[in-house]
């Protein structure tokens, strides 16, 4: 789904479309997939509950799991696109650190005890 692109970022190709919702999200199984594939540390254990950060157009966002979302999709609030119909597009998806960065400087803050 995603490939190594540059020092900090992966690059896939996702059906984008505008979504009437708060959060960024792709379907569960893709996400966690994802994160496996591209966010487990060297021991082999990845952070769940960690969103995913992906980077469209010029905005950066969080991007969670949801049942609802087919696969293959990103479904994201209207607001964070530029361009208003769905369609197949180019996304890229932060690495494990650059992702951690970019979530703390946005305040998120893992579980307690994680």
């Amino acid at each position: 789904m995603f490939e190594s692109f540059s020092d900090g970022y992966y690059l896939g190709e996702l059906y984008v479309e505008p979504h009437d919702c708060d959060r960024a999200v792709i379907q569960r199984a893709d996400h966690k997939a994802v994160n496996k594939q591209l966010y487990a540390d060297n021991e082999g254990v990845e952070r769940l509950d960690a969103p995913l950060v992906m980077k469209l157009d010029t905005a950066h966002f969080p991007v969670g799991g949801d049942e609802g979302v087919p696969s293959g999709t990103l479904a994201v609030p209207s607001e964070l696109l530029e361009e208003q119909t769905a369609s197949a597009r180019e996304v890229f998806l932060a690495d494990r650190e650059r992702a951690m960065e970019l979530l703390r400087y946005a305040g998120w803050e893992p579980a307690a005890g994680t």
